[in-house]
Formats: structure tokens, sequence, C-alpha cells
């Protein structure tokens, strides 16, 4: 039987081309220690990757922004903590203040601390984060929330401007998380502690004079009603902290199922690529000696 020698350096060729792609492809599973390097290695398993390296990308950005969002709680929870202490303080000072038995340079020297609190919770409340967003405004983020417009009446000069919408943001499959808040309704504790300063600083005040005892008492309420707005907020804060904190937990574990099953679907078995890759090269070499040998054969040999 003959064979041409075209036909041999094609069947030659051929078989040189078919065990270098695979001694490359072995080299390259073994260097990424990955199994499946394009779709058509495993088209089945390559689909349940695919589903399995979606959900974990999903998984991942629910935890990125559970993490954010805890930051941003977290600050928030602290600057309302503070609001609330120093609500405290300014409540035992109206609470001082109601005492008949105060004298007008007593109810004078309640005006600085008054005047600070006042100030300190406009201040609070237009907080500014590192975004320079403001915390407290609802959704329009660039507004202070609070406003004070020295020309309108006394007791309206403390407005609040911003909004009480929500800005959701997804931490979960149909599960999301508000992660701005505001302080709609400190405006009328500073608008009672204004009007508070200014009956106290009138020449001969006195606690039992009614309409500054109406004032005052008025003013006790509103420390009241002020301290259960930022007291209601700290607990729903502490209550979606642990919401968070649960929810992050499962993606954790969520997660982690995940890696370990795309490791064991696309984790190459080393052992057995490295014995592929020798046999591979081993056949390499054969047929580049066998073609080497044949190549130099011709029949004036064997006459």
């Amino acid at each position: 039987m003959r064979i041409a020698t075209t036909q041999y350096q094609s069947t030659m060729n051929q078989s040189l081309q078919t065990n270098q792609e695979r001694i490359t492809t072995i080299t390259q599973q073994l260097a990424n220690n990955q199994r499946i390097l394009v779709p058509s290695d495993d088209p089945v398993d390559s689909v349940r990757l695919a589903r399995l390296s979606r959900e974990e990308a999903t998984v991942q950005q629910y935890r990125d922004n559970i993490a954010s969002i805890q930051i941003r709680l977290n600050k928030t929870e602290g600057y309302l903590s503070n609001m609330s202490k120093e609500m405290v303080v300014g409540r035992d000072t109206l609470v001082w203040a109601l005492d008949g038995g105060n004298a007008p340079d007593d109810l004078k020297a309640m005006i600085s601390p008054l005047e600070s609190l006042r100030d300190s919770l406009f201040y609070s409340a237009n907080t500014i984060d590192h975004e320079g967003n403001y915390v407290f405004s609802g959704t329009l983020t660039r507004t202070a929330p609070l406003k004070y417009d020295a020309s309108a009446p006394l007791g309206s000069r403390y407005t609040y401007v911003g909004n009480t919408n929500s800005q959701d943001v997804v931490v979960g499959n149909g599960i999301t998380q508000p992660a701005n808040d505001n302080l709609q309704g400190l405006e009328k504790l500073l608008n009672q502690l204004e009007t508070t300063i200014s009956a106290l600083g009138a020449p001969g005040a006195s606690a039992n004079d009614p309409a500054v005892r109406a004032v005052l008492t008025a003013n006790l309420n509103g420390f009241d009603d002020a301290m259960n707005l930022v007291t209601g907020k700290i607990a729903t804060i502490g209550g979606a902290q642990n919401i968070m904190e649960t929810l992050d937990a499962n993606h954790a574990n969520v997660s982690l199922s995940n890696k370990m099953a795309i490791t064991d679907i696309g984790a190459l078995d080393v052992g057995e690529a490295a014995t592929a890759l020798n046999g591979y090269s081993t056949a390499l070499q054969a047929t580049y000696k066998a073609y080497s040998r044949i190549g130099n054969l011709s029949l004036f040999s064997v006459l």
C-alpha cells in the first residue's frame, strides 16, 4: 500500500496541531486552575457557572448596599443621639424655669443655655455628610432642611424646607431599606425655644405670670414631642441595623454556597490534567520523531 507524500504530510501536520492545541489548552487550565476556559469545553456546566456567577454578583451588590447603609445609619443614629441628650438638658431647664420661686434674674440666666441649645439643634439638623449632602432633608439632599428667616414673626422664623420622601435601597430579593431620614417637626421646637427666650428676657419676667407660664408649658410639651420624634427615629434605626446584620449574614451564607459550587463545577483536577499533559507531550514528541525519520526515507533506501 502506498501513501502519497501530501497525504502523509497532512496526516502528520494534523496530529501535530491536535497535540499542540491540547497541550496549550491544558497548560492554560493549569495556569488558571479552571476546567472550563470557554463554553464549548462543557456547555452544560458553563450555563450553570454563568447562573451562579450572576447570582453571586447580585448577592455581593446586596452586601455592598448593606455595608453602605449601615455606615449611614450609624452616623445618623449618632447625630440623633446627641440631639436627644441636648433636649434632655433643655427640658430640665424648662422644668426649672416653671418653678414659681425663681426671680427674674434667675430666669434671665437661663436664656444663654437655651440660646446655645437652639443654635446647636439648628446646626445638628442641618448636618452635612462627607459628600456634601444634608443628612436630614429627605431626598432634597442639596437643600438645608431647616431655614431661619429673621424677618418672620416671632414663633414662625424656623421652617422645614426638606421633604419626607424615602430613598429606598435594595438589600435583598424584594427587600428595600430607606437610606435617608428627615427632621420635619423639629422646627416647632426651635420656634417655641425662641418664644421662650423672648419671654424670659422681658423685664420683670415671672413664671407665675400666666402668659409666661403658658409659653414655658407649651415649650415643655414641645420638648416632649421633639424627644419622641428623635427617639422614635433612633429606635427605628436600631431595628433596621439588626435587620441589616441578619440579612448580611444570610447573604454571606448564600455567597459561600455559590463560591463552593463554582469551585466544585469549574475547578480543575490537577492530577488528571498533569497526566493528560504528559501524555500529549509524549505523543507530540513521538510524532516529531516519526515525522523526522519517515521524512528521511526513500525507496532507494531499501533497494
